[in-house]
């Protein structure tokens, strides 16, 4: 139909047609008298046929919703095939964004080599390469540009960088007597092949976790001399021997004796960059960046960790560790405390994904090391045999399975938590153990994106809806600073 038809059918419809629903034609209209009850008739049809065509399409417009809600639905985290149906399972209320976020996407690594195509902004694309398939590691050349990594590296010089651990640090005697552990409980935890006996990696372990310095055999045996702990000196300590000591004994040896800055877990400074509304553009583009590598909602890259700027001078290390921790029961994650039900003694930082970038190319050493990638198993108690400390990058960096060389604008990403099999997160890789190797020569620059997701998903959904109930005008940076400043012990920085 032409423009000056459909005008002039407009000029055709009178005021008194267009008032009545539905239109008929003149010579369909009922042939009667205009009496009252013709014309009390007449609207009476007229009115039920209205509302009953309105009811129709305020049925249809409820079953299309309801379909709608019921296939979102059934594509949620327990993604049940078109042949089978699940009962659904009740989720609190949370932001319309996070109520579509059932299930996260995982990247396939396919093998080791392959390389896959990604997109990360217009007009160019990036090579990704598989690198372990245990744990599933990635690695981008070019992912920042040199200006990027100049701008990241000048921002955090302007805020300051702080060390990133103290010498020793305190407080451990007040956590033991909080989990009222007995003696000979702590030693049960400790006894990992439970022989009933204390070898020397049972205790390094243990040591390193608790005061954050990293002793070695040698350095052990010196204590249990100094301490009086090995009676018999076979280097073991049976339970009896281990009553002896108190909680913190290595703790007052250690400050009696000084601790060297190599001795600790990590030798680094480093700082944190906001990456919110009204960060430096260089910051924001990034978070994009890592957004569409990632391939997970904003909203989740958005309320995780901001940037972490850290600098390794000449010496600097940080040994074999894992990002995030095993989630048990008893344990919550750092990001999502204010969500969980009750208290916990335990917080760990629930880091799903690693990414990894080299703001420049180092000199000499300086390699990120996956000692355990691609293993057929996965040992703790082989990890330190005839004085060969995997975990030490120090002195056995080259002894690892894999090491990534740190080259100008490379990333490399890796998840820290395996699937769930239904879509969410699951259980701790322990293959993502990793360290930073000493610096050689030169300096090291290096950041780090840490994205939050609880494997709770109940929990992680009730702290999406918390922060979806703050005002608006509160700053999403505070929320984020917050986390990390009041538990900057739970930081594991690379």
């Amino acid at each position: 139909m032409s423009d000056n038809q459909e005008a002039s059918d407009a000029e055709d419809t009178t005021p008194s047609e267009s008032a009545t629903l539905p239109l008929r034609p003149h010579s369909d209209r009922p042939t009667c008298n205009k009496s009252g009850v013709c014309s009390r008739s007449y609207f009476v049809v007229v009115m039920v046929f209205f509302h009953v065509y309105i009811i129709n399409v305020i049925a249809l417009l409820f079953y299309v919703h309801y379909n709608s809600g019921q296939e979102d639905t059934s594509q949620g985290r327990d993604a049940p095939s078109s042949n089978q149906q699940q009962p659904e399972s009740p989720r609190p209320p949370s932001k319309p964004e996070f109520l579509r976020v059932s299930s996260l996407t995982r990247i396939e690594g396919i093998r080791v080599g392959h390389v896959q195509k990604v997109s990360l902004m217009q007009n160019k694309v990036h090579e990704m390469r598989t690198l372990s398939m245990k744990p599933l590691l990635f690695e981008i050349p070019g992912f920042l540009s040199d200006d990027e990594c100049r701008v990241v590296m000048q921002l955090a010089q302007l805020k300051g960088l702080m060390e990133s651990q103290l010498m020793v640090q305190e407080g451990q005697e007040e956590l033991a007597k909080e989990l009222n552990l007995s003696p000979d409980e702590i030693f049960n935890l400790l006894d990992i092949n439970q022989d009933g006996q204390l070898q020397l990696h049972e205790i390094l372990t243990h040591s390193r976790v608790r005061d954050g310095i990293w002793l070695t055999p040698e350095n052990l045996r010196e204590i249990y001399t100094g301490l009086k702990a090995d009676k018999d000196g076979d280097g073991l300590l049976s339970l009896e021997e281990f009553r002896l000591l108190s909680n913190d004994a290595f703790q007052r040896f250690l400050l009696q004796r000084g601790v060297k800055r190599s001795q600790l877990v990590r030798n680094s400074r480093h700082t944190w960059l906001y990456q919110g509304k009204g960060a430096h553009q260089v910051l924001q583009d990034i978070k994009t960046k890592v957004t569409r590598l990632t391939r997970l909602p904003p909203s989740l890259v958005d309320l995780s960790e901001p940037l972490q700027v850290v600098r390794y001078e000449q010496g600097g290390h940080y040994h074999a560790h894992h990002d995030s921790g095993p989630v048990y029961p008893e344990t919550a994650c750092t990001h999502t405390r204010l969500a969980a039900n009750t208290s916990t003694p335990f917080e760990t930082s629930c880091r799903y994904i690693t990414v990894l970038f080299y703001l420049n190319s180092v000199e000499g050493g300086g390699e990120t090391a996956f000692p355990v990638a691609d293993n057929r198993t996965y040992d703790e108690v082989s990890l330190i045999q005839n004085d060969v400390d995997l975990l030490d990058t120090r002195r056995n960096c080259d002894k690892g399975n894999l090491r990534v060389k740190p080259s100008k604008g490379t990333a490399v990403f890796w998840y820290n938590y395996l699937s769930d099999g239904k879509g969410w997160v699951g259980e701790q890789d322990e293959y993502a153990l990793h360290g930073g190797c000493m610096v050689t020569q030169g300096t090291k620059w290096v950041a780090n994106k840490w994205i939050n997701i609880d494997p709770d998903y109940q929990r992680q959904a009730r702290y999406q809806q918390l922060v979806s109930q703050q005002p608006e005008d509160d700053d999403d940076e505070d929320l984020t600073l917050n986390q990390d400043t009041q538990s900057s012990d739970i930081h594991q920085d690379l």
